[in-house]
């Protein structure tokens, strides 16, 4: 018998048709129909995870590759990923996992116990839920962290951030750093690209930086965020203002941001790489509205940490390979004592 999920009910007291409430789409299912993203499925009026002990593949990774750059930088991280995608991402790397499903796949069987022992004999300071979209395995990933957190382990979601408020208020409570896609500033973008919305990603990552400040005295859960800049679709000067600016005032200028720069993939083959000056113009823009920490991905960049303050260098990298961390201590910058936004331990 499959496990049973959480976030649905019944509609209107019919047992034979359900409403998903895990993410935004809010599926509407059928008895013996999946949702959209494949991995529910209502069975006799109750809803079944499909891929609860199910996965795709497993890799030990550099936390770096996340792309987390302040949250235990320096480890590896035991990458899980698996089928299916709430969106429908016309550029996305990932598309041989996230359009396919585990109907018709060829699965890994594995237990939450599995992958605890499997990341501490592999040196993992961390589990990661990445290469598909993260939400999809709430229960599982729960269930891990349950085991993990006894053995040190952190946890990892690199999602896209469309969670329902229901379901992220329940994941900032066992996952310790997330990595959030921020796709574009635009609803637009959102709608004819990603096949989702803008406004509920917003949300959310509001959500998650507010329960840092709430809970655990601020310890917890570290919050990065991805753009990927895509040609002439989201890297206008106007829409990166706005998207700083939101990070900015919203969350905190301490939030790291990392611009990635798109290749072509999947639906997209005929849009070229982005210029990589669009990137240096979003990481000036992004310097300007006073975020502290900004980067650039897929490309050559100098993606060492500065302290804000001082511009003393904190934490020295080449590619996904930390070199050094220097001059930090009890959360500061031993130089000049500015507060920095970095998980160690």
């Amino acid at each position: 018998m499959l496990e049973e999920a959480e976030f649905y009910e019944k509609l209107n007291g019919n047992s034979h048709t359900l409403q998903c409430n895990l993410c935004g789409r809010h599926c509407k299912i059928a008895d013996k129909q999946f949702g959209f993203c494949k991995s529910r499925k209502n069975v006799k009026g109750e809803m079944r995870l499909v891929n609860f002990s199910k996965i795709a593949s497993y890799h030990k990774d550099p936390i770096e590759k996340k792309p987390l750059y302040h949250f235990l930088p320096g480890t590896n991280t035991f990458s899980i990923g698996g089928f299916g995608c709430n969106f429908t991402c016309l550029n996305c790397q990932n598309y041989m996992l996230a359009r396919n499903s585990y109907e018709f796949s060829n699965t890994i069987k594995i237990m939450p116990e599995s992958i605890v022992k499997s990341a501490l004999d592999s040196r993992c300071r961390s589990i990661s839920w990445t290469y598909n979209e993260a939400s999809l395995y709430f229960e599982f990933a729960r269930k891990t962290a349950e085991l993990s957190r006894a053995e040190n382990l952190k946890n990892v979601f690199v999602t896209n951030g469309y969670m329902s408020e229901e379901a992220c208020e329940e994941m900032v409570t066992f996952i310790d750093a997330f990595n959030i896609d921020l796709k574009s500033f635009s609803d637009k973008f959102y709608r004819d690209i990603c096949g989702g919305g803008l406004d509920l990603v917003l949300d959310n990552l509001k959500t998650v930086y507010k329960t840092k400040n709430d809970l655990n005295n601020g310890l917890g859960p570290h919050l990065e965020i991805t753009t990927l800049l895509i040609g002439d679709l989201n890297t206008s000067k106007e829409e990166i203002q706005n998207l700083c600016e939101f990070v900015y005032y919203e969350l905190g200028k301490e939030v790291p941001l990392h611009f990635s720069r798109f290749f072509p993939q999947y639906k997209m083959q005929d849009i070229p790489a982005t210029d990589t000056g669009l990137l240096e113009q979003a990481k000036e823009i992004a310097g300007d509205v006073g975020l502290e920490y900004v980067y650039l991905g897929n490309m050559p960049s100098d993606n060492n940490s500065y302290c804000p303050g001082c511009g003393e260098l904190l934490v020295e990298r080449n590619g996904f390979s930390v070199k050094g961390k220097k001059r930090i201590k009890d959360g500061r910058c031993i130089s000049c004592g500015h507060d920095l936004n970095f998980i160690f331990e």
